[in-house]
């Protein structure tokens, strides 16, 4: 036995003695392993089967009402210097938290099985690809990381050759939400889970290693972890461009990850790479590329429909886990704006009844493999990743941001990132308008000090003079009445054009104090109801606004103190003296 198997046997036996389970399973990812688990859960009723001629190989999966998200309030990171964490991080010192996670792990899995789950995430022969083995005592979880991530005997054999993995230990525990908590010890590659079942808090190869973990390793190993998609933007002469975007929740990202062409615009395609999480890294000639670290999507449903993402709603029709949705009579899944079907059970399981609040949970989800999407790459499993042509950075703003603006230069762009807002809505939050500033994205999930974080991005000008451009959009400019001045879903390919075309240099753009931005002509509008007026308005940039805007964001950035990089600074001064100059 080698070296890494022998320390990885070690680390078992010591959670076994640990956890006390009744069995221990070690899993090989294979077709009778899942087929015999799902059977077993639907005997226990963990798993409740659906309408086999409409829902073909599809489960229902109920959490515990307390368990339905992440929960943020109960995530840190265990640094040995608090600085290392950062404010955008709830922080514990690791040896408080290995005492406080011993005693709730302790006995934890008396009466279970001990699940041992190897992983790669990432295509299993890629350079690129990072390996994690996570300790579970929930069969869900184990199907849901063989559809999420490259699981069982060959990420086993990988590991064996590469020596280093991440270790992941979770249990449901008893769900007590005063016994729950998601630490990550980002200094021993490790993560520990306890008290929820939830995909986000138990899945521990998505944001826990994904991003938290895979963020850490990424500054120390010279590449970058992002909670980005991935697509392939292919025109109608057959070049395909592949880009990155960063948008906060309920800004667009899985409907722009899976986008159909509109009929306006025949002979365009998108090919889909990822609807979440990407890994970045500089090849040997200089260029960024860009591979999925995850096999599978674990998507929000509300709201899902033929209208909105008619790919995700087509593909969820067979071989889904979906999990705290409602049933019709005739068990059917069902949710809010599913258009088709009434619900007769709440994702609870209770009769559904209107004034109990909606029937499926608004954080219900679906879980299926990203083959089954018919917008699919096949370059998702290429080791050498896909070349990125852009990043785009995305907020929803009624009234500030244009539809689109591209970052004059790499440090400009890494502010603009760290500048990332949204507004919140009031079926959000019940307050409207709300700005909250969610850099990159990554606010939940960069697993460090972000003024580290940026300085980490900042260092990538010094490494290549072939990064992609940056840009910004926002699909959410609204009129006074509060009507969306843009088409948005399949219309917003005309703006991935412009993106596209400058990035070949084939257009210019109208320079103001924020950066480029397309003239009126260079976006194609034909077929759209859309006037001239409301064109400008939406590539309109307002100077007194934006004044006060980037007075918010370098209140923002000043609460990073020493961590805050000077060239970060510098980037944010240039844009004022713009302003100041227009105004």
């Amino acid at each position: 036995m080698t070296s890494s198997l022998t320390a990885l046997q070690d680390w078992v036996d010591s959670v076994a003695r640990l956890t006390q389970p009744e069995d221990i399973h070690w899993c090989t990812g294979s077709d009778a392993e899942y087929k015999r688990l799902i059977n077993e859960m639907t005997r226990s009723g963990d798993l409740v089967p659906l309408d086999p001629q409409n829902y073909p190989h599809c489960y229902l999966h109920r959490s515990h009402p307390s368990d339905v998200a992440r929960v943020e309030h109960l995530t840190y990171i265990c640094t040995v210097n608090k600085e290392d964490a950062g404010p955008n991080n709830l922080w514990m010192d690791p040896a408080d938290a290995h005492r406080k996670l011993d005693d709730l792990f302790d006995g934890a899995m008396q009466g279970r099985v001990m699940y041992v789950v190897p992983y790669c995430m990432g295509p299993i022969d890629s350079p690129y690809s990072r390996l994690g083995v996570e300790i579970t005592d929930s069969p869900y979880v184990v199907v849901s990381m063989r559809i999420m991530t490259r699981m069982g005997a060959a990420a086993l054999k990988r590991i064996e050759q590469d020596g280093k993995f991440v270790k992941g230990l979770h249990s449901i525990g008893d769900l007590d939400p005063e016994r729950r908590f998601i630490m990550h010890f980002p200094e021993e590659l490790s993560i520990q889970s306890i008290g929820s079942g939830y995909g986000g808090n138990a899945l521990l190869g998505k944001k826990c290693h994904a991003l938290r973990i895979a963020s850490w390793q990424a500054r120390e190993e010279g590449w970058l972890a992002e909670h980005m998609l991935l697509v392939g933007v292919e025109n109608p002469q057959g070049e395909i461009h592949y880009i990155a975007c960063a948008f906060p929740s309920a800004c667009g990202k899985t409907n722009l990850a899976m986008l159909i062409p509109p009929a306006s615009l025949p002979g365009w395609k998108i090919w889909t790479l990822g609807d979440d999480i990407a890994w970045l890294h500089l090849d040997k000639d200089g260029v960024l590329r860009a591979i999925n670290p995850e096999a599978g999507y674990f998507g929000v449903v509300p709201g899902t429909n033929a209208k909105t993402n008619k790919n995700a709603y087509d593909m969820i029709h067979s071989d889904t886990i979906f999990t705290n949705v409602a049933l019709t009579e005739d068990n059917q899944p069902w949710w809010e704006d599913k258009k088709v079907g009434t619900p007769a059970l709440d994702w609870q399981g209770r009769k559904y009844e209107p004034g109990n609040g909606p029937a499926a949970h608004p954080n219900s989800r679906f879980t299926i493999s990203a083959k089954k999407n018919p917008s699919y790459s096949q370059l998702a499993e290429a080791p050498e990743g896909v070349p990125i042509a852009a990043l785009i950075f995305g907020g929803r703003r009624k009234e500030l941001a244009p539809l689109v603006y591209e970052a004059r230069d790499w440090r400009h762009g890494v502010l603009v990132g760290a500048g990332v807002a949204s507004e919140t809505t009031a079926a959000a939050t019940g307050a409207v308008g709300v700005v909250r500033r969610d850099p990159m994205a990554m606010k939940p999930f960069c697993g460090y000090n972000f003024g580290d974080y940026w300085m980490h991005w900042l260092s990538f000008a010094d490494k290549s003079d072939k990064l992609p451009r940056i840009f910004h959009v926002n699909w959410f400019r609204q009129d006074k009445s509060g009507k969306f001045l843009w088409p948005g879903f399949g219309e917003n390919l005309r703006v991935l054009r412009w993106i596209i075309d400058r990035c070949e240099n084939r257009i210019g753009a109208r320079e103001t104090p924020i950066g480029f931005l397309p003239l009126r002509s260079d976006i194609d509008t034909r077929d759209l109801d859309i006037k001239p007026e409301i064109l400008d308005e939406l590539l309109s940039v307002d100077v007194s606004r934006w004044q006060q805007e980037m007075a918010s964001v370098l209140d923002y950035l000043e609460g990073f103190g020493d961590r805050l990089p000077a060239d970060l600074l510098k980037a944010h001064e240039q844009v004022v003296e713009a302003l100041q100059k227009a105004g």
